[in-house]
């Protein structure tokens, strides 16, 4: 038998979300199996499924001790770099610029050197992380950007931070503006467009179009222009949806590539140009909540931004 003290990370969530993260092992089917057979227990009573947690409830796990964890923690994040680009932190947020060229998680080809691990490892520096302390949270990201993207990313330094973020973001109520090089002089000076998008995983790249098909879900994408020369303009993006490539496929349908792209751009024009990423950044967020009563409203009406935006610097 194991015993378990929930801390606050690891309250607010179902107790079998909580088993599935901790007995990674565990197969769900079994893990059922045990709550309903009395080998779950919460303050030494039986639990129901659908049991949310709370900071110091005790859970007595009757568990084989095949399906727990390694006493020791994964702590491979320390040698990732832990320098970061700090745009505003308090106790509950890390805003961080991300530059291009960097991932955000590990993929199958960057397994330590990523955003996240730089994160942690910034954070257990500070003494305000520590995998030894939490079963189920570590430090985690609200949004993502892709890995030739530079800009704004948010971090949650815990768990009920990460869920009031995931929540405001599902809800429009985080807004994000992008900064970005397109080819060409825009016939309007704003405009919002609307269109369809395909995402293909196979190929990682996305299909537009201009009316509604099968598999295709509404895009929304509103520009204004700041300046234009040399055939190029400059525009600020509001992204009213968030899909996979969203920004580039669209500004690419409607036949002005976003410079340096070299999935969705013109291959002769950005090697005469010769940018060393795609020039998109996502530049500036807003804090603009329609619901109060959480933790995080001392954010609301707040806006971050960046202001270095190599593309910009490097005219």
């Amino acid at each position: 038998m194991k015993k378990i003290v929930i801390g606050k990370n690891d309250s607010g969530q179902r107790i079998d979300k909580f088993l599935t993260k901790y007995l990674k092992r565990l197969p769900n089917n079994l893990m059922y199996k045990y709550i309903r057979k009395k080998r779950v227990k919460v303050n030494n009573k039986k639990c129901d499924i659908s049991y949310i947690l709370k900071e110091r409830d005790i859970l007595n796990l009757y568990i084989n001790d095949e399906f727990f964890p390694e006493n020791t923690p994964d702590l491979d994040f320390l040698s990732a770099p832990s320098k970061l680009n700090v745009v505003y932190e308090d106790r509950n947020i890390l805003i961080v610029d991300k530059k291009p060229g960097l991932i955000v998680h590990p993929d199958r080809n960057v397994e330590i050197d990523c955003l996240i691990n730089r994160i942690k490892h910034y954070l257990y520096a500070k003494r305000e992380y520590n995998p030894h302390e939490s079963n189920t949270f570590s430090p985690a990201l609200a949004n993502r950007i892709d890995h030739n993207t530079g800009g704004i990313v948010i971090a949650a330094k815990n768990a009920e931070s990460l869920r009031i973020l995931n929540d405001k973001i599902k809800n429009k109520e985080i807004k994000k503006y992008y900064l970005c090089k397109v080819q060409g002089i825009m016939n309007k000076k704003s405009d919002t467009l609307i269109s369809y998008l395909l995402k293909d995983p196979e190929l990682n790249k996305v299909r537009i179009s201009s009316s509604k098909k099968d598999g295709y879900k509404q895009i929304i994408t509103k520009y204004t222009v700041k300046s234009h020369s040399n055939n190029e303009s400059l525009l600020e993006i509001d992204l009213v949806t968030g899909k996979a490539h969203q920004i580039r496929a669209h500004m690419s349908f409607i036949g002005h590539p976003i410079l340096g792209d070299r999935k969705y751009g013109l291959k002769a024009y950005n090697k005469q140009k010769n940018y060393p990423y795609q020039a998109l950044y996502s530049y500036k967020i807003h804090f603009d909540f329609s619901q109060l009563g959480t933790p995080l409203d001392y954010l609301n009406g707040k806006t971050f931004q960046v202001n270095k935006i190599w593309f910009l610097e490097n005219k």
